[in-house]
C-alpha cells in the first residue's frame, strides 16, 4: 500500500472528474459537491501520507525519500540504456507540499459554489486536472515526469483565466501562457542537456533525481556545465516565481482571474518556480548555484522593494495582494540562495507560508468582490462594524502576511534573514555561503514596507466612513451581509494552520531542516573530493600539493614550510567561488592576483568576481601576501571578500623557487592561469 500511495493521491482528483460528467443536466451544486468531496478524499489521503511519513522516518531515518515507487516508462530500466521512468517519492519538503496543495484545493472549490454560475462542469473540471498536475510535481522523483506534471499545470489554468475570468481575461491568460511556455522551453533544454551528460558520465541516459544530484554533488559536472544548465532551468522557475523582473505576468492574471484560480495560482502554483531551484539547481548545480547566488540575491531583493513599493500605489486590492506575492517570494529565493540550513529551511517554511496567508487573502478579496462587485479600495470602507466576522479575517491574514510573532510569516522570515546574515560563516559540516549582513539590511527594508501598505489597505477597507456597494438602491439600510457559514467554514483551517504554524513550527522545520541536509546542500568534504575533477584544476592535484613526497619536504626551506592541515583548511570551503582579493575600495574594486610560495612549489590564484550591488563583508585594501622570517603568513591590507576559499578556483604547480625572501604581488609568480571560459573572464 505504502508504494502506491502517492500514485492513490496524484490521481485521485480524475474519480472527481468522472463524477461530474455524470450528471446529465447542469446541476450547479450537485457539479460542485462531486467535486468537492473527491478533493476531500485526497485531503484525507495526504494526511494519511504524513502518518506513514512520521513512521517510516523513524524507521529509515530523517531526510529520505520514503513511499517511493518506480515504474520503468521509457527503456529497461536501471542498467539498461535508457532509464526514464515513473519514479515518485517524498521527503520533508515535499510532504508539505503536497499538504498545502491538498489542503488549498478543496478550499478553493467551496469557494467557487455561489460565484460559478456558468459551465460549471468544465470549470470544476479544470480545478481537478490543476490539482492532479500540481500533486504531481512535488511527487515526481524522475525529471522528465516532474517536467510533465509541471507543464501540465499551465493548460487548466489558461482556461481558467480565459474563460471565467474578468474584462481583460484573454489579454491575461495569453500573457501567462506565452511567458511560462518561453521559459519552459529552455528549461526542457537544461534538462536534455542534463541526461545527455548522464549519458557521457555513467552509461545510461536518465533523468532520475538520485542519480543527476550524486553527479553534481560528487563534482563530476563540469562547471561550465553547471553555468549553463543553471540558466536554461532558471529560465522557467525565475519566471514561474515570478523574481524581478521577469513578474510582470503576474500582476494582471492574479486581478482577472477567479477568486479559485488566484487561490491556487497564488497559493501553490507560484511554489512551484521556488521548488525547482530548490530540487533542481541547488543540489544538481551546486557550483553554478553558488557562484550565481550573489546575482539571484540581489535580483530577490530588488523585486522585494520594487514590488512593495508598487503594491503600496494600488487602488486594487487583489492587485494589491498580487504585488505582495512578488515581494514575499523575494524572501524565498533568498533564503534559498543563502545556502545555510536556516536560510534554505527558512525559505521554504516561506513557501508554505505564504500559500496560507496570500491563499486565505485571496479569497477574503474575493468574498468581498462577490458583495461590492468591485475592488477599488477608494469605493469600499468602513466595514469592521457590518461585517466583523470579514473584517477579522482580512486583519488575522493581514498580520500572518506581514510576519506578526505568534503567526506563521514571522518564523519564515526571521529565518530567512538569520541564513542570509550568517551565509558568510562556515558551520555544521557545510562551507561558508555566498551573502552576507549586507543583502539582510535592504530586505529589511522590505519588511518594513510590506507592514506599512497591507496595514495601510486594512484602515481603508475597514475603517473610516461606511460605504455601501454601488448598487445598493438605499445605504441606510446596511445591505452589506458579512460572512456566511460556508465561507467561515472554508477560512477556519488556514487561520488554524497559520496559528499552528506560528506557535509550534518545531515538527515541520524538522522535516525541513533533514531533507535540507540530506538532498539539498552540499557537505563541505564532498566539495573537496570533488574538486581535483574540475575542469579548471591542474593536473597535480591537492593531495600532492599539501602532501610532497619525503625528500621534497626535506628540501623545503623551514622558513617557509607550510602546514598541510592549515592550508587544506583554508582551502577546503566546500562549493564556494575563491576568496576575492580586492584592490580599492567600494564600486570601484577590482580583483586582483596573489600567490603564496615556498622553496618548493607555487601556489598561484587568480579571483574574478563582479562587485555584487550590496557589496560584501568585510573590508578591502591592498593585496599584500607574505612569509616573515618565522615562517607564518602576513596578511598585512589583505581581506577575502564573498566567501570561503576552494581548490577549485587555484590552480597549483610544483616549481623549484629562486630565492628565499618575502613574497608579495610584485615578486616571481607561477605563470600558470585559470583555463579560459571561466565566469568573470
Amino acid at each position: 500500500m505504502d508504494h502506491w500511495l502517492l500514485t492513490l493521491i496524484i490521481f485521485s482528483p480524475l474519480a472527481g472528474i468522472v463524477l461530474v460528467l455524470l450528471p446529465r443536466t447542469e446541476n450547479r451544486r450537485g457539479i460542485a459537491r462531486a467535486a468537492l468531496a473527491v478533493s476531500l478524499v485526497t485531503l484525507v489521503l495526504t494526511l494519511l501520507a504524513v502518518k506513514r511519513f512520521a513512521a517510516l522516518t523513524a524507521e529509515n531515518g530523517a531526510g529520505e525519500f520514503v513511499l517511493t515507487a518506480h515504474v520503468p516508462w521509457i527503456g529497461g530500466g536501471e542498467g539498461g540504456g535508457v532509464d526514464i521512468g515513473y519514479r515518485v517519492g517524498i521527503d520533508g519538503i515535499s510532504l508539505w507540499l503536497l499538504v498545502l496543495t491538498a489542503l488549498l484545493s478543496p478550499l478553493a472549490i467551496g469557494s467557487s459554489f455561489t460565484a460559478v454560475r456558468e459551465r460549471a462542469r468544465e470549470y470544476y473540471i479544470l480545478l481537478l486536472l490543476l490539482e492532479v498536475g500540481l500533486l504531481g510535481v512535488f511527487c515526481a522523483r524522475d525529471l522528465l515526469l516532474f517536467y510533465v506534471f509541471f507543464e501540465f499545470t499551465l493548460i487548466p489554468l489558461y482556461f481558467l483565466i480565459g474563460i471565467w475570468g474578468g474584462e481583460e481575461r484573454r489579454r491575461a491568460a495569453n500573457k501567462f501562457f506565452i511567458y511560462t511556455v518561453a521559459g519552459s522551453v529552455l528549461t526542457f533544454a537544461g534538462l536534455v542537456y542534463l541526461a545527455y551528460f548522464a549519458y557521457t558520465a555513467t552509461g545510461t541516459l536518465t533523468l532520475n533525481l538520485e542519480t543527476l544530484t550524486a553527479l553534481g554533488q560528487e563534482g563530476k559536472i563540469p562547471p561550465s556545465v553547471q553555468w549553463w544548465v543553471f540558466l536554461a532551468l532558471a529560465a522557467g522557475f525565475a519566471i514561474k516565481v515570478p523574481l524581478f523582473p521577469f513578474h510582470t505576468w503576474l500582476p494582471l492574471a492574479h486581478t482577472e482571474a477567479p477568486t479559485a484560480g488566484s487561490v491556487i495560482l497564488a497559493g501553490v502554483l507560484l511554489k512551484l518556480g521556488t521548488y525547482g531551484f530548490c530540487r533542481l539547481s541547488l543540489p544538481i548545480l551546486p557550483d553554478a548555484s553558488f557562484r550565481l547566488a550573489p546575482v539571484v540575491a540581489v535580483l530577490a531583493i530588488i523585486g522585494i522593494i520594487y514590488a512593495a513599493l508598487a503594491a503600496w500605489v494600488q487602488r486594487d486590492v487583489k492587485k494589491l495582494v498580487a504585488y505582495s506575492s512578488v515581494s514575499h517570494l523575494g524572501f524565498c529565493m533568498l533564503g534559498l540562495f543563502s545556502l545555510k540550513v536556516a536560510g534554505v529551511s527558512g525559505g521554504v517554511l516561506y513557501m508554505v507560508n505564504h500559500g496560507l496567508s496570500t491563499g486565505a487573502l485571496f479569497l477574503v478579496v474575493g468574498f468581498l468582490y462577490e458583495r461590492y462587485h468591485t475592488r477599488d479600495i477608494e469605493k469600499i470602507g468602513g466595514l469592521a462594524r457590518p461585517m466583523p466576522w470579514l473584517a477579522f479575517f482580512l486583519v488575522f491574514f493581514t498580520l500572518s502576511s506581514i510576519g506578526l510573532p505568534g503567526l506563521n510569516g514571522f518564523v519564515g522570515e526571521f529565518l530567512v534573514l538569520l541564513g542570509t546574515a550568517t551565509s558568510s560563516l562556515s558551520r555544521d559540516g557545510l562551507a561558508a555561503g555566498p551573502l552576507g549582513y549586507a543583502y539582510v539590511v535592504p530586505a529589511a527594508l522590505g519588511i518594513i514596507l510590506g507592514a506599512v501598505y497591507m496595514l495601510w489597505m486594512c484602515q481603508r477597507v475597514l475603517f473610516g466612513p461606511l460605504r455601501e456597494p454601488p448598487d445598493t438602491p438605499d445605504t441606510s439600510q446596511g445591505l452589506t451581509p458579512d460572512l456566511t457559514r460556508r465561507e467561515i467554514a472554508i477560512l477556519t483551517p488556514i487561520a488554524l494552520g497559520c496559528l499552528a504554524l506560528g506557535v509550534y513550527p518545531k515538527p515541520v522545520l524538522e522535516d525541513f531542516e533533514s531533507a535540507v541536509v540530506r538532498n539539498i546542500l552540499v557537505p563541505a568534504e564532498s566539495s573537496v573530493r570533488s574538486a581535483e575533477n574540475l575542469d579548471h584544476v591542474s593536473s597535480h592535484t591537492l593531495s600532492e600539493v599539501w602532501n610532497p613526497s619525503a625528500g621534497e619536504h626535506d628540501r623545503m626551506d623551514d622558513r617557509a614550510n607550510l602546514d598541510p592541515q592549515a592550508v587544506g583548511r583554508r582551502f577546503a570551503r566546500s562549493t564556494a567561488p575563491s576568496p576575492v582579493c580586492v584592490q580599492g575600495t567600494g564600486r570601484r574594486s577590482r580583483p586582483c592576483s596573489f600567490a603564496i610560495r615556498d622553496s618548493q612549489f607555487d601556489i598561484r590564484v587568480r579571483s574574478l568576481t563582479v562587485a555584487a550591488l550590496f557589496g560584501g563583508r568585510g573590508s578591502v585594501g591592498r593585496s599584500r601576501l607574505g612569509w616573515d622570517d618565522g615562517g607564518s603568513a602576513a596578511l598585512p591590507g589583505f581581506m577575502f571578500r564573498a566567501a570561503g576559499f576552494s581548490p577549485r578556483d587555484a590552480s597549483v604547480r610544483h616549481k623549484r623557487a629562486t630565492g628565499n625572501g618575502p613574497l608579495h604581488d610584485g615578486g616571481n609568480r607561477a605563470e600558470e592561469r585559470p583555463a579560459a571560459g571561466r565566469w568573470g573572464r
